[in-house]
């Protein structure tokens, strides 16, 4: 698999990396833990594994620390820190050292290869996260400084301390509102990590309707998965299997596809517990999209899918 520069400071990743959070949490629960996944992706080409403290407390980095110890080396390792187990925030320094700490024991690494700031705390001034996390990267128990859902201010007063080599949110054919920040991306020279690239699986053509899933599964609540909005991304992803298939691809394929034109800096990092979808997703960064046919996925979905992202109380809020 090709490789890409997330950020300016030296961090390489395969073009298609691996999202570790529906492991351990959001879409109900499974018998697989996951590592014959992580493991596949590996052996597919993926370079790039990402997890957070959130996700399990501790469990899913135990579980991806535990399958990628035979070749840690050749791999990125990502987590972050900022959450409570009640989901409020804490980014006081102390609390990013104690999470650091946690994560590079549940690992079982000597450091993280990017560590990011999974939500803006507003308590706490990013300059002096910033600061925790350049004393952190001075100290090797970190290598890169990335941010999780934030916007165009906050970015660059965290930049201004210590640059800032990552900014992942959520980002596919359904979600496009990142794209309003790709001049700052790219003046500041950092990467974009792309999570949920495949719309939480509505972009593989499996989409069910809300109650249907197990009583866990985020997707119950997800606003696109709703009457009214339901049917209309049905038929979106129905027109886009119809292209996929034209090209002997996958609706999955053909998304992150898509993702990987929108700039060399952009990383998608799909999630599966199932080794067969794991290669598929890896196979999409052998897909090229001519130009006809990113034409007619813009006639699909020109402004992205039905429906917000999150509920009102959950959505992030970029400051």
């Amino acid at each position: 698999m090709t490789t890409r520069s997330l950020g300016e400071q030296g961090l390489r990743s395969s073009a298609i990396g691996y999202g570790a959070m529906g492991i351990s949490m959001a879409y109900g629960g499974s018998s697989d833990n996951g590592s014959d996944a992580i493991v596949a992706a590996y052996e597919a080409g993926v370079t790039h594994f990402d997890t957070a403290e959130l996700y399990g407390w501790g469990e899913n980095e135990q579980v991806l620390g535990c399958a990628v110890a035979p070749f840690r080396d050749d791999v990125v390792l990502a987590t972050k820190f900022g959450f409570t187990s009640d989901y409020g925030f804490d980014s006081r320094p102390s609390h990013i050292r104690e999470v650091v700490h946690n994560s590079l024991r549940f690992l079982g690494t000597d450091r993280i290869d990017i560590l990011y700031q999974h939500r803006y705390d507003p308590t706490v001034p990013i300059e002096e996260v910033a600061g925790t996390v350049k004393e952190l990267i001075e100290a090797g128990d970190v290598k890169y400084f990335g941010l999780s859902e934030v916007g165009d201010a906050i970015l660059r007063r965290a930049h201004a301390v210590h640059p800032v080599s990552v900014l992942q949110t959520e980002y596919s054919l359904f979600e496009r509102e990142v794209e309003a920040l790709f001049p700052s991306l790219s003046e500041l020279g950092i990467g974009l990590v792309a999570y949920s690239p495949l719309g939480r699986g509505f972009l593989t053509g499996t989409a069910k309707p809300a109650g249907q899933y197990d009583a866990a599964d985020m997707r119950n609540s997800d606003p696109r998965w709703q009457p009214g909005n339901y049917e209309k991304n049905v038929a979106a992803t129905e027109q886009l299997g119809d292209l996929a298939r034209s090209l002997d691809a996958t609706i999955g394929q053909l998304a992150l596809a898509w993702l990987l034109t929108r700039g060399p800096h952009v990383v998608p990092i799909p999630g599966s517990r199932k080794a067969a979808r794991v290669r598929d997703n890896a196979a999409a960064a052998g897909l090229d999209l001519d130009a006809a046919t990113l034409e007619r996925i813009g006639q699909i979905l020109p402004e992205g899918g039905f429906g917000a992202r999150y509920t009102a109380e959950n959505m992030p809020v970029w400051d």
